[in-house]
């Protein structure tokens, strides 16, 4: 069960503390507190664990400061759209939105590999009309042998240059809890001109004790990718883990799935499941086709196969793309032979509001039925 409090109650307020003394005394139930800070108002939300099923609703909404209440119908407590409930479906983060009923385009380097590179990609971005990146400074391998990413040394000229390029939000994947604070260090030391999105990358949804950590921290928002051999509740279960801990600015990532079925894919192309996910969840839905498709070929129609998913992930509803372009795909450290050109930018671009355009289409058909 869950307890939606009117606006800006104070957590020292009479009546909130009448309220949690009252349910601190219910047998067999514990409660814990979210708040959500928003430019105008706070909100708070009261998560009722244990048998609730004999609390009459007409009790608990006339309990001091309850607005309403909502019966949790799904497994995920905090991220799941529960029967009747009507709660808004976004959060604000450095002057972006996201929910389920945006669209925002990701594109860079999946690792960071020189300044020059870095700089390019964001000079297009913003010559695009882009405020959001992504850049890979931590890189988990299947080889100890190969990459790693620059670490904590290319924070400083990474933020520098979201800055001068005016982009709000870079994408980074983390893999240890000392990358939050290097991150959160690195901006304090360049001002923070701009904002990170954590990002748990598929090897890292089912690390339990990390999500535990990067759920407790409220600085920055946080992407999690589905496993890539799991199943999906099990993925929107480690979803779940970052919310309960209190941070549930989280966003869903479908990067496709592991099996040879998706060949001559890198991995069977899963964006089927965006409406799935946002069906059950209330979290804005990712798609990485440059993880999903791992090439550069072409169709016959001479549309590149990863603009194809990407398209059929649009049209289906996403709300992010996290996709790989790199100045000099040759050279790249990363998944070079995947990285869109930097001259295909603007197609892609065009090509994703093509899809976007026929998907609200679509969802203007269904609402006239």
């Amino acid at each position: 069960m869950i307890l939606i409090l009117n606006p800006d109650t104070a957590p020292d307020s009479p009546d909130f503390l009448q309220l949690t003394a009252y349910l601190a005394k219910l047998p067999g139930i514990s409660y814990r507190v979210h708040q959500e800070h928003g430019a105008q108002q706070t909100l708070t939300e009261i998560y009722l664990i244990g048998d609730t099923a004999s609390l009459s609703s007409e009790t608990v909404e006339s309990l001091p400061c309850v607005e309403r209440m909502v019966r949790v119908s799904e497994e995920y407590r905090v991220l799941g759209r529960h029967k009747d409930d009507d709660r808004p479906t976004h959060f604000d983060y450095n002057g972006v939105r996201f929910g389920q009923d945006t669209l925002n385009v990701f594109a860079g380097l999946c690792a960071v590999d020189t300044p020059e590179h870095v700089e390019a990609m964001m000079r297009a971005l913003r010559d695009h009309g882009q405020v959001c990146t992504r850049m890979g400074a931590y890189k988990p391998r299947t080889s100890p042998y190969a990459f790693q990413g620059h670490g904590k040394a290319c924070l400083p000229y990474v933020f520098e240059l979201a800055g001068k390029y005016g982009i709000k939000v870079i994408a980074m994947e983390v893999t240890h809890e000392s990358h939050v604070d290097e991150i959160n260090e690195a901006l304090r030391q360049t001002g923070k001109p701009t904002g990170v999105m954590l990002q748990i990358g598929t090897r890292n949804t089912q690390n339990f004790e990390l999500l535990k950590i990067v759920g407790r921290q409220r600085e920055f928002p946080v992407l999690i990718k589905r496993g890539f051999g799991i199943t999906l509740d099990e993925s929107l279960n480690a979803a779940e883990y970052l919310a309960s801990e209190g941070n549930s600015r989280v966003v869903f990532g479908l990067r496709g799935m592991k099996t040879n079925m998706g060949d001559p894919h890198r991995n069977l192309v899963d964006f089927a499941h965006v409406p799935v996910v946002r069906r059950l969840t209330r979290m804005p839905v990712c798609i990485d086709p440059s993880h999903s498709v791992g090439t550069r070929n072409r169709a016959p129609d001479g549309i590149l196969e990863i603009m194809h998913a990407t398209a059929q992930g649009v049209i289906a509803g996403a709300n992010m793309i996290l996709v790989d372009f790199h100045p000099a795909p040759e050279k790249a450290l990363v998944d070079g032979p995947q990285a869109l050109l930097m001259k295909e930018l603007p197609q892609f671009l065009e090509d994703v509001r093509i899809a976007r355009e026929a998907y609200e289409k679509r969802a203007a058909l269904a609402a006239a039925v």
